[in-house]
């Protein structure tokens, strides 16, 4: 019998496996001397947790709060606005990921753009803008960049194939963005109620487990460095749990089969190479320095933000004034919270961000909360 894709993460969803580690987590939650907040930073952690109801496996000590981690939720209005400008100029094909052209900005989404003309379209890769640009020699497509360090060497290794290929017609729209920085911003608030942090395993797959250093060493929270399958998830809560009754505050890794310390150096080097880092204003969090990656001003001629410097929008739009998207990644409030969640605002009718992407707090907490 040849060996299927499920089978590698079969083990990872077994249900008798789960329920173990409910147990030992609720006898070890038993030794806290009081309830913990763990953040999970990535959005695709809180889709695990809803989807296969870990919260309703774990006793009331453990609580979770919801972080920043979804690159579509964080974007802000502006830049979202950006696209939509690029989109409807002349000769030009803008192309990004997935969720992005539903978000709505203040005239609306790329979705809305693509319906009034604009050549608007979604990639799996960025790399498939390449065979766009060939087919479509006598326009430009702008790629607009979106995502953490996961996402960024696709970018960086698209803008290297241009420059390679001596590519014409190619440009680059850049948003991405770093997970500590957000982390350290949150911790930094004196309102802050997080104890410990579930660490995406895929970003530190790229930057490896020492981004993550400072958070034990400098603001005393510990960190789980955690794969995404429900296992995945049981154990390294199980690990945050031991950390506390044990008196200890440490950086750890449960995802060792992929994450090391020091991650891809490849991707690391190629980031290096043609990004640096800047200040980036987030949805919901505001300005953080030095959040956000930008091209490096050597590579100006492929800048889509600087050559249509011009057009651009420059206002801060700030998110419906119903909208409690900000609070929601901040991690002061729940999905359910929010007074239009479910009514007002659905995944057929979004208003906030974290409602629109797949990867958003209020969509998993739509779609796995009972609500459809």
């Amino acid at each position: 019998m040849g060996l299927e894709l499920k089978n590698l993460y079969d083990d990872f969803r077994d249900a008798d496996t789960i329920k173990a580690y409910a147990k030992i987590i609720a006898e070890d939650a038993k030794k806290l001397t009081h309830p913990i907040n763990i953040m999970e930073v990535c959005g695709g952690h809180t889709h695990t947790i809803m989807k296969y109801g870990v919260l309703q496996l774990l006793p009331s000590s453990i609580r979770f709060v919801h972080g920043p981690g979804c690159p579509v939720c964080i974007m802000p209005k502006e830049r979202i606005d950006h696209a939509y400008v690029l989109s409807r100029q002349p000769n030009v094909i803008l192309v990004t990921l997935g969720d992005m052209i539903k978000v709505p900005g203040s005239n609306g989404s790329l979705q809305d753009a693509r319906s009034k003309g604009a050549d608007v379209r979604f990639v799996y890769s960025p790399l498939d803008c390449l065979k766009i640009a060939q087919e479509n020699p006598d326009k430009t497509v702008i790629f607009f960049a979106i995502g953490f360090e996961t996402t960024t060497p696709m970018t960086a290794a698209l803008l290297d194939t241009v420059i390679a290929q001596n590519i014409p017609n190619i440009l680059l729209h850049v948003n991405h963005v770093t997970v500590p920085a957000p982390m350290r911003a949150l911790i930094s608030d004196e309102a802050c109620i997080i104890d410990a942090f579930l660490g995406p395993s895929h970003v530190s797959v790229i930057s490896g487990s020492k981004i993550y250093e400072e958070f034990p060493r400098d603001w005393h929270k510990p960190v789980v460095v955690s794969g995404f399958e429900p296992v995945d998830v049981m154990q390294s809560i199980s690990m945050i749990v031991k950390q506390f009754i044990e008196g200890r505050c440490e950086l750890e890794v449960e995802y060792k089969r992929a994450v090391t310390r020091e991650g891809n150096l490849k991707a690391q080097a190629l980031n290096d190479k043609y990004f640096r880092q800047v200040d980036f204003r987030w949805r919901g969090l505001g300005d953080i320095p030095q959040s956000g990656m930008g091209l490096r001003d050597e590579y100006d001629r492929y800048n889509a933000e600087k050559i249509y410097d011009a057009i651009l929008p420059k206002e801060e739009i700030n998110d419906h004034k119903l909208c409690i998207c900000g609070d929601i990644l901040k991690g002061k409030a729940s999905p359910p919270q929010c007074s239009i969640f479910g009514t007002a605002c659905k995944p057929s009718t979004p208003v906030g961000s974290c409602m629109v992407s797949s990867e958003g707090a209020c969509s998993a907490y739509y779609k796995y909360g009972n609500l459809v």
